[in-house]
C-alpha cells in the first residue's frame, strides 16, 4: 500500500487488530521492508500488536532520488571542515517519515523499532518527535559515537562490496556471500531461506542506487551520544555477542547513554535475524511492550 507522507510516496503494510497496541518497524541500510522475517512479523501480529512496517525512502517501492549521486570524499571534507554535508537527505529526514507515516495512519504514537541503520532511525525519532514514540526498541544498533570499535575488515568488506553482475543469480550469490561475514555463530547458516529471501527482495525492487544515498546519509548525520543522554522513553537494546557488523560495545554504549534502559546481549547473535532468535525476542520484546502500556495507562489514570 502506498501513502503520501512528509512530502513522499511511501509503501507500507500492516498485519494486527486496527486497535491493537500500535509498533513501527524500521528496517536497515539498502533493506526492504520485506526484509522482516515474516514469521517474525507475523509473531508480533498474533500477539495482538497493530504491526506496522515500511520501505525506507530509496529502497524497495517508496519513492526514489534518480540520478543523485552524493561523493563521499566531499562529504569527509565537509566534516573535517565544520561545514553541513551536500546529501540529498539526512537520517533525521528519514525519522520525519517514519513519524509523518503514523500521522497519516492517524496513530498518536507507537512503539518504534528499528535494526540497525533503522535503529540510528527510531533512536531519531524518539529524540525528534518524542510524541510519536511509546518506546524505542534498538536492535543491532549503534549511537555512531566515533569512540567505538569498527566493523571487522571482513563484514565491512562484504557491507560496500557490489556484486559481479546484476542478473538475479549473482546478486543473490554476492549477498548470501556477504551475510555470511557478519552471521550468527550459535546457529546454522540458512543459505536455502535467506536465497530465497533474498531472490523476493530482487524481484520487488532491484536498486542498489538508493543504497549509496542512503550511506550517504550515515555518514552526513551526527553521533547521537549527548542527545540520548535526554531521552526519556523506554528504551529496550537489544545486540548480539557475534555482531561483526556493528560489534556488541554499540548496544552496550547506546543503553549506557540513555537513562534507564534496559539492555540485552544474546549470545551468538549476529547481525541478522535466523528464525531460531526470533522465540528470544518474544520473550524480550513483547513483556517489555506490557510494561510500557501498563506503566501509560497508570499515568493516564
Amino acid at each position: 500500500m502506498k501513502i503520501k507522507a512528509n512530502g513522499i510516496e511511501i509503501e507500507y503494510d500492516e498485519a494486527g487488530p486496527k486497535d491493537g497496541t500500535p509498533l513501527l518497524m524500521i528496517q536497515g541500510f539498502g533493506s526492504q521492508m520485506t526484509s522482516w522475517p515474516d514469521e517474525f512479523f507475523a509473531m508480533l501480529a498474533d500477539a495482538g500488536l497493530r504491526v506496522i512496517r515500511f520501505d525506507n525512502r530509496d529502497v524497495g517501492l517508496t519513492q526514489k532520488w534518480d540520478g543523485i549521486f552524493p561523493k563521499t570524499g566531499d562529504i569527509v571534507e565537509s566534516l573535517k571542515a565544520g561545514r553541513k554535508p551536500d546529501v540529498p537527505y539526512t537520517l533525521a529526514d528519514m525519522a520525519s517519515d517514519a513519524a509523518a507515516l503514523l500521522d497519516e495512519l492517524g496513530i498518536e504514537s507507537a512503539h518504534i523499532a528499528g535494526a540497525s541503520m533503522g535503529g540510528m532511525i527510531a533512536q531519531l525519532v524518539a529524540l525528534d518527535h518524542p510524541k510519536k514514540a511509546r518506546s524505542l526498541i534498538s536492535i543491532f544498533s549503534t549511537t555512531s559515537d566515533p569512540s567505538l570499535p569498527r566493523s571487522s575488515p571482513e563484514a565491512q568488506a562484504a557491507l560496500m562490496a557490489r556484486p559481479e553482475g546484476t542478473d538475479r543469480e549473482s546478486v543473490i550469490a554476492h549477498s548470501l556471500k556477504g551475510r555470511r561475514a557478519y552471521a550468527s555463530t550459535k546457529w546454522p547458516f540458512d543459505e536455502k531461506r535467506l536465497g530465497e529471501l533474498i531472490g523476493r527482495s530482487y524481484d520487488r525492487s532491484f536498486y542498489p542506487e538508493g543504497t549509496l544515498r542512503q550511506w550517504a546519509a550515515i555518514m552526513a548525520s551526527p553521533p547521537r551520544t549527548e542527545r540520548l543522554a535526554s531521552l526519556k522513553v523506554p528504551t529496550l537494546v537489544l545486540h548480539g555477542s557475534s555482531d561483526t557488523l556493528i560489534p556488541p560495545a554499540a548496544g552496550r554504549h547506546t543503553a549506557q547513554c540513555i537513562p534507564g534502559a534496559e539492555h540485552h546481549e544474546i549470545e551468538g547473535w549476529g547481525h541478522d535475524l535466523p528464525l531460531e532468535v526470533i522465540p528470544t525476542l518474544r520473550e524480550l520484546i513483547l513483556p517489555f511492550i506490557a510494561r510500557v502500556e501498563a506503566a501509560r495507562g497508570k499515568r493516564v489514570a
